[in-house]
C-alpha cells in the first residue's frame, strides 16, 4: 500500500497535468455567449468526463498495455516525456500540441464542436493526464487503484469548480495571474517528468542504477 504522501504527491501530480487554470481562458471563449446556467451545466459535464476517461484508465490501462505488449517500464518513459513536453508548453503559459492541436483549436473558435471536446479530451484529460493516471495505478491493489480514483474525483472536483467560476477567477487574477499559475504547476510537472522516466530508465537499463 502507497503512504498517504505518495497519494497527495499523486493528487498535485495530476493537478499539475490537467491544469484548471489553463483551461479558463478557453472555457471563457468557449462559453461566452451562453447563459449562466448552461456554463454551469457544460462545466459538470466537463468534470465528469474528465473523472470518468481517467478512472477508466485506472482499471483497464496497464492491461491494455500488456495487451500490446508495451512494459510499464516503457511507459513510464513514453509517460514521462508527454509530461515533460506539456510542463514546456504550460512555461511558456500554452496548451502545446501535446494537449491541444491547432485545428482542435480552430474547430472551438469557430463553434464547431459541442463543449466537451475539446475541453474535458484533450485539454483537460489528454494523453498526459491517461498517462499519470495508468502509471499510478500499476500493479496496485483493489483499495491502491479505489484511493487513486479518490485523488482523481478531488481534482475533477477541483476542475468543476474552477470553470464554475472562470468569470469570477479570470476577473480577479487577469492574464497574467492565469499564466503565473499556469508556469508553476509547469514547473511541478517538469521535475515528476524527469522522475517519472529515471525511475522506467533505471528498470529498462540496471546499469544506470
Amino acid at each position: 500500500m502507497s503512504s498517504a504522501a505518495d497519494y497527495l504527491r499523486f493528487f498535485v501530480t495530476l493537478t499539475a497535468v490537467v491544469d484548471p487554470f489553463l483551461a479558463v481562458p478557453f472555457f471563457l471563449a468557449f462559453t461566452a455567449a451562453r447563459s449562466e446556467s448552461e456554463r454551469r451545466r457544460l462545466a459538470q459535464v466537463v468534470a465528469f468526463t474528465v473523472f470518468v476517461v481517467l478512472a477508466l484508465a485506472v482499471f483497464v490501462g496497464e492491461a491494455l498495455l500488456l495487451f500490446i505488449g508495451a512494459s510499464l517500464p516503457a511507459f513510464r518513459v513514453g509517460g514521462g516525456l508527454v509530461l515533460l513536453l506539456m510542463a514546456l508548453a504550460m512555461l511558456n503559459a500554452q496548451a502545446g500540441g501535446v494537449r491541444q492541436s491547432q485545428a482542435e483549436a480552430r474547430e472551438m473558435q469557430e463553434g464547431e464542436l459541442q463543449g466537451v471536446v475539446p475541453l474535458a479530451m484533450p485539454l483537460l484529460a489528454g494523453p498526459g493526464a491517461i498517462s499519470t493516471a495508468i502509471i499510478a495505478a500499476e500493479g496496485g491493489s483493489r483499495a491502491h487503484q479505489a484511493m487513486i480514483v479518490l485523488c482523481i474525483a478531488a481534482v475533477c472536483v477541483l476542475s468543476w469548480f474552477t470553470l464554475r467560476s472562470a468569470h469570477h477567477i479570470a476577473a480577479r487574477m487577469g492574464t497574467t495571474g492565469l499564466n503565473v499559475a499556469t508556469r508553476i504547476l509547469g514547473l511541478l510537472l517538469a521535475a515528476m517528468a524527469v522522475q517519472t522516466m529515471a525511475v522506467g530508465l533505471k528498470v529498462l537499463f540496471p546499469g544506470l542504477g
